[in-house]
């Protein structure tokens, strides 16, 4: 098993879930997260002053996906999340060693 985690733009969010739904993939978790790469944040104007913001909005998913799925997932979220613009984010791929789903104790693949 496979643990995706994806950071992308917060606006990309129902069409990377759309896409992941379209490949078999049945949940997700999702939390709102702030941070930074690359561009370094940005600036805004608010009543004629400049700031500087340095934490980025974003959306992170995080995703158990099972072996064989896993590449489709990964170009899925990259298809539907990518505007080819800085900042549309990254994908994380990390090896799960266990799953249980804690109602019916079912493990691996099934606990997904």
């Amino acid at each position: 098993m496979k643990l995706i985690k994806a950071i992308i733009k917060p606006h990309r969010l129902e069409e990377v879930r759309t896409a992941l739904s379209d490949v078999g993939i049945q949940g997700m978790t999702v939390a709102e997260v702030k941070g930074y790469g690359r561009q370094g944040g940005h600036t805004e104007m608010y009543r004629g002053a400049e700031y500087q913001i340095n934490f980025v909005p974003k959306v992170m998913l995080e995703i158990v996906v099972a072996d064989e799925v896993e590449e489709q997932a990964v170009e899925a979220i990259q298809t539907a999340a990518g505007t080819g613009k800085i900042g549309d984010g990254k994908i994380f791929v990390l090896d799960v060693s266990r799953a249980v789903r804690i109602r019916t104790g079912e493990t691996g693949d099934e606990a997904l």
